[in-house]
């Protein structure tokens, strides 16, 4: 025998090489081969495809170390470096798989994914394929597990649970019954195995790579996942094309070529489509409006409303952000597998450079993850709130069966978009032109009117009382009448890191807010009523600036007027110009499609039904794109907008507190009644990271840190959303400027 054919009891032979297991998924076998410490990872994937001498296009495969959770992508590292020894048992796969996506407004596409790139990319590619700008907005979040939240799953019989396993697993090999579908990715199943028979729903699904095995937790998926639309004429079919993804959802005609697997992209050569094919330019997806995107339906399948879920604490809302995946580490890394069901959702509250003329689908998701944010009471309303955003949500319906004037194909078109460019280019060479209505600019602009207040206390009966306001710069004054201004005031209060919340009532005319202001001995609360819509538009509009540092004479002042204006203006009930629009008599409203239960339990169908009627006389003359926008807006000026939860406890706290994560701030609040209890702005924040070693998240402010473990979600979510939103608050206006996503990784990967 000659010396290197010796086999050492380690396993390795005389001259340093051993076998190397490699489990080969396209082929559903196992290789062994003879490596040495010294080979690259690529010269391990070349030795491999020569070994196996198969006709396949391999360039889309990379390995994966399932004992590790790790790929190996660095092809230059050695196996030495990378700590590869003869007991490691690795996979040849695809990086491109088939990923179920649930999008904002509930819709469930199957598309191909790189499973081997961080999540941060992984959300940019998809937001390229569907024509969404901004991706960095969005991030994707696990399907929520009723297990978490329900605690009598426990009693399901395992009879059952066998039943829908084996459901499952049929479920899973029907939708890879297309013949060449599958590239034996974790299925189990052969690529042309006698399981994959052709079934009748698999001649209208996309065929994707196939499925892994029935996993513990897996979501599973069955043909009524998709939502359902009005097909065109019998000969034809509505299903997603993976070779003109940019264009999805398109009208595909049943011809010749493709009649033997409808739905099955061929490519322009014939060949089945590559994950390439996904990867075309930017500016393709908006030649041809994706109007399933742009336009969603209705009401969502069973299926999404079936696993839809209805927050009911500001506990269990803080549980869903546990969900959220880490944008720095791949799919496959962190237990996604192919066909899983993902939802692809609006992560960060801070939209940037909204444009009607490009962002159709990308309002229209945002819309509709506020619109089944407010539905499921995930964001608290109050009953004119309600009542006006299903107002706006009938126009939007409404409008979207009527063909919209699109602004690009109008004759002015051209001239328009050159007069806005010029105007853009005048404005960033001269500035933002001051309104001379303002005065006198070396003036700061005041207030000063009789308003009603009171101070909460403990066990007290008082009322309101009325003073005399003066708001000057960022603070507040109040003397007991007007004649007394040019004394001492009875108290000032500096309102910068102040917390408002609007306390409104069109119906009872009340027009107040309450007012949390941090004070040396902690947050006082303020409850300040105004005596009608405008006094309280200007005093509120007044105070949001005065809580972000700012004052009267910003530009941004007269617009938080009127905003607030047309946001009071909507929820007012107009019965007499009701009947001018819509009747009840000729028009039927599913109501539970738009009001939350809480409503549906608390007023009668017809009731609700009068209700969206009256308000919707507010909306009748919107466009489908301005009533959505309004819908945004109001969305936006909710108190609970952009707050997103979490259970933590602070160091040397005995008990847990909620944490609010804003676009601006970091709120601390009482677990079970919401209230304030701290305030701490960005602007004021000098570091943040987590102490990996006891998962603690560390906050520096200039005077003070702020320790806490996070006790609902892992800390590196809690930092991410922190970073995430300070990354947000740098993009400009450029348009040239290019996604920063080293800056991305830096600011939250918590290793400041």
């Amino acid at each position: 025998m000659e010396h290197h054919m010796f086999k050492l009891p380690d396993g390795k032979y005389a001259d340093g090489s051993w076998e190397l297991s490699i489990y080969v998924t396209d082929l559903q076998c196992e290789r062994m081969l003879r490596v040495k410490g010294d080979m690259h990872i690529g010269g391990l994937m070349l030795q491999l495809v020569e070994d196996m001498d198969v006709a396949i296009d391999w360039s889309d495969h990379a390995l994966w170390w399932p004992d590790k959770n790790t790929w190996l992508s660095r092809t230059r590292s050695t196996l030495d470096q990378c700590a590869v020894q003869a007991d490691a048992k690795l996979h040849f796969t695809p990086m491109h798989k088939t990923l179920r996506i649930q999008l904002p407004d509930m819709q469930q596409i199957d598309m191909r994914a790189d499973f081997s790139i961080n999540v941060f990319n992984a959300v940019i590619d998809v937001c390229k394929d569907i024509g969404i700008r901004h991706p960095e907005e969005l991030s994707f979040l696990r399907r929520r597990d009723d297990r978490a939240f329900k605690r009598n799953s426990k009693n399901t019989s395992s009879l059952r649970k066998k039943k829908k396993e084996k459901a499952d697993r049929e479920s899973v090999a029907s939708n890879n019954s297309l013949e060449g579908g599958s590239q034996g990715s974790f299925d189990g199943i052969a690529p042309h195995s006698p399981m994959r028979t052709s079934s009748p729903a698999a001649q209208h699904r996309v065929p994707g790579t196939p499925g892994t095995p029935v996993y513990p937790g897996m979501q599973t998926w069955s043909p009524g996942s998709y939502s359902q639309y009005p097909l065109p004429p019998s000969n034809q079919g509505f299903i997603y094309h993976p070779s003109t993804l940019n264009e999805q959802a398109v009208f595909y005609q049943t011809t010749p070529r493709n009649k033997g697997v409808s739905g099955y992209s061929t490519g322009t050569n014939g060949s089945a489509g590559t994950p390439g094919s996904l990867n075309q330019s930017y500016g393709d997806s908006f030649h041809t409006i994706n109007t399933s995107l742009a336009m969603s339906p209705m009401s969502p399948c069973d299926h999404a409303l079936d696993g839809m879920y209805r927050p009911k604490s500001l506990k269990e809302k803080a549980c869903i952000n546990a969900g959220w995946l880490d944008s720095s580490r791949s799919l496959m890394q962190q237990g996604v597998r192919e066909n899983d069901v993902i939802l692809l959702r609006f992560k960060y509250f801070a939209f940037y450079d909204l444009d009607p003329k490009i962002d159709q689908i990308r309002i229209n998701q945002i819309y509709e993850q506020a619109k089944w944010m407010i539905l499921t009471e995930e964001v608290e309303c109050t009953e004119e709130e309600v009542m006006m955003f299903a107002a706006l949500q009938l126009q939007v319906n409404l409008q979207s069966q009527i063909p919209q004037l699109d602004g690009n194909n109008t004759t002015d078109g051209g001239v328009d978009d050159i007069d806005a460019a010029l105007t853009d280019l005048q404005v960033s060479l001269e500035g933002t032109s001051i309104s001379m209505a303002q005065g006198d600019i070396t003036n700061v602009p005041e207030l000063s009117d009789y308003l009603r207040f009171l101070k909460p206390k403990k066990l007290t009966l008082k009322g309101f009382k009325r003073y005399w306001f003066v708001f000057k710069d960022t603070h507040m004054a109040y003397y007991k009448s007007h004649e007394d201004v040019n004394g001492a005031p009875t108290q000032k209060i500096n309102l910068k890191g102040c917390e408002i919340t609007p306390d409104v009532n069109i119906s009872h005319s009340k027009f107040g807010m309450r007012l949390l202001v941090p004070l040396s001995d902690g947050m006082q609360e303020f409850l300040i009523r105004c005596d009608n819509e405008a006094q309280y538009a200007n005093w509120m509009a007044a105070f949001r600036l005065a809580s972000k540092g700012k004052t009267m004479a910003d530009s941004s002042y007269e617009s938080e007027v009127q905003g607030i204006l047309a946001f009071l203006s909507m929820q007012q009930r107009k019965v007499s110009s009701a009947s001018q629009n819509i009747s009840p008599d000729t028009t039927e409203i599913a109501v539970e499609d738009f009001v939350c239960s809480r409503y549906l339990k608390k007023f009668k169908t017809k009731q609700i039904a009068g209700r969206i009627l009256e308000g919707h006389s507010n909306a009748r003359n919107m466009s489908l794109l301005e009533a959505k926008m309004s819908y945004i807006k109001a969305w936006q000026a909710l108190p609970e907008y952009g707050v997103t939860y979490f259970i933590v406890k602070f160091r040397n706290s005995k008990k847990e507190d909620l944490l609010g994560v804003c676009y601006n701030r970091l709120i601390k609040m009482d677990i079970n009644s919401g209230d304030s209890k701290a305030t701490w702005r960005y602007s004021t924040m000098t570091a943040w990271h987590v102490n990996w070693e006891v998962k603690e998240v560390i906050v520096q402010m200039e005077d003070e840190n702020i320790h806490f473990a996070c006790h609902s979600a892992d800390c590196k979510i809690v930092h991410e959303f922190i970073g995430g939103y300070i990354f947000l608050s740098m993009r400009s206006r450029d348009q040239n400027q290019t996604l920063n996503e080293e800056l991305f990784h830096k600011l939250t990967g918590g290793w400041f």
